[in-house]
């Protein structure tokens, strides 16, 4: 399940699996293949980014180039135009960001923008792009995408004869016609080397050696395409190469050398192929071992060349990439098999949102109206053990998962709300504040501080404040509970109107200060509270809940300030709660 003892590292944050995290698909391009051209404007992403943190999103994952089958593939320079502002401007509202690209270059500028994760669709089998996350601190996500069937197989008929003399004469006739193909046989060569040849396996500094990955493979045998008997560009092209990087002086093209795109056409032309009735399967779905062979094997073998590279364990997590090479069959195999790729011990991302396979096992067509089933797969692979949920619907996914987490995981946190008030009777505002928090659904206060006079913070000329903490236990989400906490500012007739000042004069302010497991970003919600550590009238009553609550944010990436350096001096008490 999805609460385990995983975590994951990305740069300055740190993720743990108490709960399964959520992230939000965002699109800055003009083709996606259910949202393309939505937020295509660096400005409509941006407000739209936040919008899923407010909704409840962990991550937000930014992507420049649709890898929709068929797509066209486009340059690190325009991909950077695309996702360089909005990486930026959503990593300054706290987001943890990552990006979506197979380009080291636009994966540098990003990181150097803010973003904390690197999310490489062709799994890191470019060693530039190893080199660069080596020396980085950024999670990484090892995705695979190529296609899983195995080569068809072809049998000579067998044909039995007692007789030795027939036998005799079958193995003449056979070595006649051997020796015949191999006097009509070309020597066909390129570059000095035969084209059968294996290409040389790129190798990383250390002698580890980076595999290709699996894109070109041979068609199943059981899906066949009627083609043309000419070969088309894509089936000319060699197979099992590497993918290779876009230059940046290249136009936005379709290229033969751009094998995810090809591997992405011959993807879409599988699940279209007709099957004759002579090659109808006698099970409904093909076996499993040989599918999940190549796709555990890949992962944990690119899992591995990061970590012999100097990639630490705890930033990778790793993704089956569904829809990426894969029919329809193939994708429900991988996904009733979340448990055993869950067992490899990295976090494991289930991104089947909207995907082809989702819209065949719901009978929906319409890529953007396929969010139902893509909640019900994705609940298959929580309780299978998958840890992050990669979604385009993020409002309609946090409320199914809040439903379906506060029913079936008992699950209390430790938090912090900080108190305070200025105006009528200030101890008996921060009383009753704490006698409603206790009535929150699964919530109960465990603590309280002692009430403390504090200076005025931020707007000085208004009277002193009562300022105290509150240690709860909650199994609600962060937005839930804040929104809880926002009920009882309201009707403790706290004024949040736009005519009110911000740090002015108040009945009642009630603020989220930190939430056991959860780190979060936006306009709506920022934890842990990105001003505990200047404010003295929150740590001073901290300090009767905790043990030097100062060391303990900072080891939570606060920076806290020294006692003189801080706003909202304490300068008296006024009795316990």
């Amino acid at each position: 399940m999805a609460n385990d003892s995983k975590t994951w590292r990305c740069g300055k944050y740190e993720l743990s699996f108490d709960r399964p995290r959520i992230m939000g698909v965002l699109n800055v391009t003009p083709d996606s293949f259910s949202d393309g051209g939505e937020h295509f404007d660096p400005d409509a992403a941006i407000e739209y980014g936040l919008a899923m943190l407010d909704a409840g999103a962990d991550i937000i994952d930014v992507g420049g180039e649709s890898t929709r089958p068929g797509f066209t593939p486009v340059n690190p320079d325009e991909e950077a135009r695309r996702v360089l502002p909005v990486v930026r401007a959503l990593a300054k509202e706290g987001a943890i960001v990552s990006i979506d690209t197979r380009h080291v270059a636009v994966a540098k500028a990003a990181v150097r923008c803010g973003a904390s994760i690197v999310n490489d669709v062709t799994g890191f089998t470019d060693p530039k792009m190893v080199e660069f996350v080596k020396t980085s601190t950024c999670g990484v996500i090892v995705m695979h995408a190529g296609e899983v069937a195995a080569p068809a197989r072809t049998h000579a008929t067998v044909q039995l004869d007692t007789s030795a003399a027939a036998f005799v004469a079958e193995k003449a006739r056979e070595a006649a016609a051997e020796a015949a193909r191999e006097a009509e046989k070309p020597a066909r060569r390129r570059r000095g080397k035969l084209l059968g040849d294996p290409k040389p396996e790129a190798k990383l500094p250390g002698g580890v050696v980076q595999p290709s990955l699996p894109f070109g493979e041979s068609e199943p045998a059981p899906e066949p395409v009627d083609e043309p008997e000419t070969p088309t560009a894509e089936q000319a092209a060699p197979a099992a190469a590497a993918p290779e990087i876009v230059p940046a002086a290249t136009e936005a093209t379709t290229e033969p050398s751009d094998h995810l795109a090809a591997m992405m056409r011959r993807s879409a032309r599988r699940e279209e192929a007709y099957v004759p009735t002579s090659q109808l399967r006698r099970f409904t779905l093909p076996d499993s071992a040989p599918i999940m062979r190549r796709v555990m094997g890949f992962l944990s073998d690119q899992a591995r060349t990061l970590i012999h590279a100097g990639v630490s364990r705890d930033r990778i997590c790793i993704d089956p990439g569904p829809g990426f090479g894969k029919t329809a069959n193939e994708d429900i195999v991988i996904q009733r098999e979340t448990a055993k790729m869950a067992s490899l011990g990295y976090p494991l991302m289930c991104a089947v949102s909207r995907k082809r396979f989702v819209g065949a096992v719901s009978g929906v067509t319409e890529a953007a109206a396929r969010d139902a089933a893509t909640f019900g797969v994705c609940l298959g692979a929580i309780q299978a053990g998958a840890n992050i949920v990669r979604v385009h619907d993020v409002t309609g996914f946090a409320q199914f998962l809040n439903g379906y987490w506060a029913v079936a995981k008992p699950q209390p946190r430790r938090a912090f709300v900080a108190v305070g008030s200025n105006l009528g009777h200030r101890c008996d505002n921060i009383r009753a504040a704490r006698d409603m928090i206790a009535e929150i659904p699964l919530t109960c206060v465990s603590n309280c501080s002692r009430i403390y006079e504090s200076e005025p913070a931020y707007e000085t000329r208004q009277d002193a404040f009562a300022n105290a903490v509150i240690e709860i236990k909650t199994e609600l989400a962060p937005l839930v509970l804040l929104d809880e906490l926002m009920k009882i500012e309201a009707e403790l007739g706290r004024d949040r109107s736009k005519k009110a000042k911000a740090n002015g004069p108040r009945t009642i302010d009630l603020d989220l200060l930190w939430m056991d497991g959860e780190t979060h970003g936006g306009k709506k919600l920022r934890l842990p509270h990105p001003l505990i550590g200047e404010r003295d009238f929150v740590l001073v009553p901290l300090e009767d809940l905790m043990h030097d609550p100062a060391r303990f944010f900072r080891y939570n990436g606060v920076e806290v300030k020294e006692p003189e350096d801080r706003v909202g001096h304490i300068v008296g008490e006024l009795g316990r709660m």
